[in-house]
């Protein structure tokens, strides 16, 4: 028998304050091309330390490659050592956003005109994202997009750690990272407060939550995956505009981009499990679509297709960021 995967908050992840620092210090000395032949030495022993993290690395890659063709070959250990060394880059990408020494000539959006009109209207809206690429890239616009102000929610401890390396060094950001275990009906009513006020509100939607919540199980890279619904019972409460938002590495630089999913979400109660299917199968067709751009820039080192999972329903469960 097949033993129970581990959920993915109870796997370490091995962020440490020390590490980051030393690649924030190192990359101001001796700049990225110098970096990255000091990165592999990081890399490997990550990679000889953390099995699972290979493991769950190659899982997705091969189901990429099997659907997709996109990596030209059947993957092996050169394809999930460059996946993991996108990981470290885009930590190191990570602290240059966050601090403003990114290169925004280097930073190409996608889907703006979407935020220029609710910004105009001076109406909020939920973020709903994955973890690809550097989102803070996404979470530094909010100083280029003059009245955006984004609240992100997180989770886990080693979240609270790097997010407060992120707010030394920008503490003027208009970003708040608010800290949560679950949706709960005080944070919804708080959540509410700001989208009305005409903030944005951003939540993961390709973790599963914390306290083994509600899923729907979708079609994802050619097989079944349960994905968290909680953001879309979340903007169905909130009666709130719904954009899912992407970061990828395109090139030298990113692409940022923006797609509006429902301009206001309504969940009927009949049928409401059939239509939480329906707006997260547009999740993970639209998360898919943009793996085809970016193969190893989504870092969720757990055996996703594996995660323990609950039917969908009514509950706001938590699914973050971090």
């Amino acid at each position: 028998m097949r033993a129970p995967a581990t959920h993915w908050a109870r796997i370490g992840e091995s962020t440490f304050a020390a590490g980051i620092w030393f690649l924030y210090g190192a990359h101001a000395l001796l700049g990225r091309r110098l970096l990255r032949l000091l990165l592999w030495p990081v890399v490997l022993f990550y990679a000889a330390t953390q099995p699972r993290a290979r493991r769950a690395s190659l899982d997705y890659l091969a189901r990429l490659q099997a659907a997709h063709g996109v990596l030209g070959a059947a993957p092996g250990a050169r394809h999930w050592l460059r996946h993991l060394m996108s990981f470290a880059e885009t930590l190191l990408d990570k602290l240059l956003a966050t601090s403003g020494r990114y290169a925004w000539t280097a930073v190409r959006l996608e889907g703006q005109g979407h935020v220029d009109t609710l910004l105009a209207r001076r109406q909020g809206a939920l973020l709903v994202t994955a973890h690809v690429g550097c989102l803070e890239l996404c979470q530094a616009l909010a100083s280029r997009l003059p009245g955006l102000r984004l609240t992100v929610l997180v989770h886990t401890k080693h979240a609270q750690r790097f997010n407060a390396i992120l707010r030394r060094l920008n503490p003027a950001s208009q970003v708040e990272l608010l800290q949560v275990t679950e949706v709960s009906a005080a944070t919804a009513v708080e959540l509410e407060r700001r989208v009305r006020a005409g903030e944005f509100v951003a939540i993961a939607g390709d973790r599963v939550p914390v306290g083994g919540g509600r899923t729907a199980v979708v079609p994802f890279l050619g097989a079944p995956a349960a994905f968290p619904v909680g953001a879309y019972v979340l903007a169905s409460l909130l009666a709130c505009p719904l954009l899912m938002l992407g970061c990828v590495r395109e090139g030298a630089g990113h692409v940022v981009r923006f797609e509006l999913l429902a301009r206001e979400l309504t969940l009927p109660r009949a049928g409401r499990e059939q239509a939480l299917r329906h707006w997260t199968a547009q999740f993970a067709a639209r998360l898919e679509a943009l793996l085809l751009r970016a193969p190893y820039d989504w870092f969720n080192f757990f055996p996703f297709w594996d995660t323990p999972h609950a039917p969908s329903g009514a509950g706001v469960q938590q699914q973050t960021l971090a």
